[in-house]
């Protein structure tokens, strides 16, 4: 059975460049890239290149680079570390003590407050609910039903212990991208710390850093071709962020501990074919994307795709089957040799609908009826018009056996 991905958003395969880059880190070149010796430096010399290309991806200067285990431990870090060190400057300014020792970690961090969405990855979710636990205030911002956050309620959401503001890029089920260059201007008005979680845009669409006026940016590897296990934070000269491992010097002592040297080579060489071929990676699939839309919203009866009227990545679609359950379909499709999703990997087995899908006006049942399909580098127009005959004939099988369908026909018709 030839089998077709379309669930590139859970994650890519490593491209062929990036696994030939990463090689000789296994073998030759293994040393530790803290050492002073000449194997040592080999080591040291690739972690730098790739600290230069990964911020060439994103405009950024390699010395705001930090490498991460992965965009969770990015959001984490920016998250946790920003609001820490607002806490650390607190007390050392209202200690008349100089010599005091920083607050202790665990202390409360109250009356702070941070500014997300609701349709946030879990990684940034459950990091502002743990801050919650702490005395931190939360603001959850709705959004409106094409999935876009309104910079102005941002700006009404401010208040004078605001911190953090931190707002997704690009949405991991919708494709949604985010207006965070107006959002990012009102945090920079109000000398408000700006974070964004890029993972599901970055190689997908341009970054820019600068343009988008965000202090912490989150990376994932294996989001952009790139292995597992490794991610990289961008941290804009001067932002404070409180570093919450600790270790010896590596990264300057903010991200201790031995670094993963052939996954960050790895992420470099895939964050430089990333930049070369963002622009026809991007035409290419979004062709693609559109063509299986349209094919499957004229071919089943009764569907609809989400957040089309709202900027999206150029390889994702979010269908809504009506009548149907998404996972029963989605191991349909894989019976068939099609791998999809019903939206975000680190929720799968979840027995709630999506928070994203919900967030956007869906009713239970046609969220937990919606499928997410991404596509990449890899996927081709032959691999598509075999899904646009596969994927229909999945869903009429399922809705000929679906009391939920028949009762929803039985509606409609009267």
């Amino acid at each position: 059975m030839t089998r077709i991905y379309f669930d590139y958003n859970a994650t890519t395969p490593v491209d062929p460049a990036v696994l030939d880059a990463m090689l000789p880190y296994f073998s030759a070149d293994f040393a530790n890239a803290s050492s002073i010796h000449s194997p040592g430096q080999r080591a040291r010399s690739g972690v730098e290149t790739a600290r230069e290309q990964v911020a060439a991806l994103i405009d950024a200067r390699p010395q705001e680079i930090v490498f991460t285990s992965g965009g969770t431990e990015s959001d984490n870090h920016a998250i946790f570390g920003v609001v820490a060190s607002a806490q650390l400057s607190r007390v050392a300014g209202s200690s008349s003590n100089k010599s005091r020792a920083p607050a202790d970690a665990a202390a409360p961090l109250s009356p702070f407050h941070v500014i997300t969405t609701a349709i946030e990855h879990e990684a940034v979710l459950n990091t502002c609910q743990a801050l919650e636990k702490q005395g931190v205030s939360v603001s959850y911002l709705p959004v409106d039903r094409r999935g876009i956050v309104d910079p102005e309620s941002v700006r009404r959401a401010i208040r004078p212990e605001t911190a953090l503001i931190t707002i997704m890029h690009a949405n991991n089920e919708l494709g949604i991208v985010q207006p965070l260059e107006a959002i990012g201007r009102i945090a920079r008005e109000h000398k408000i710390a700006f974070h964004a979680d890029a993972v599901q845009s970055a190689g997908k669409i341009p970054l820019d850093v600068h343009a988008l006026c965000v202090d912490l940016l989150s990376l994932s590897g294996h989001k952009l071709y790139a292995p597992k296990g490794v991610g990289a934070l961008y941290v804009r000269s001067g932002t404070r962020v409180q570093q919450f491992l600790y270790g010896g010097h590596q990264q300057r002592g903010f991200r201790p501990g031995t670094e993963n040297v052939a996954g960050i080579v790895g992420l470099g060489k895939a964050a430089e074919i990333a930049r070369a071929a963002v622009t026809s990676d991007a035409s290419r699939i979004s062709g693609l994307r559109d063509k299986l839309e349209r094919g499957l919203l004229e071919r089943i009866p009764h569907t609809r795709a989400n957040g089309t009227d709202a900027p999206r990545t150029p390889n994702t679609t979010n269908i809504v089957f009506s009548g149907l359950e998404g996972e029963a379909l989605v191991i349909a499709l894989d019976l068939k040799g099609l791998a999809c999703s019903v939206g975000a990997a680190c929720s799968s087995g979840a027995v709630e609908p999506s928070h994203v899908l919900t967030a956007i006006g869906l009713s239970h049942e046609d969220a937990k009826a919606s499928l997410r399909f991404s596509l990449g580098r890899h996927t081709t127009d032959a691999e598509v018009n075999s899904a646009l005959e596969i994927i229909p004939a999945a869903v009429s099988q399922l809705r000929a056996l679906s009391p939920t369908y028949a009762k929803q026909l039985a509606t409609h018709r009267s």
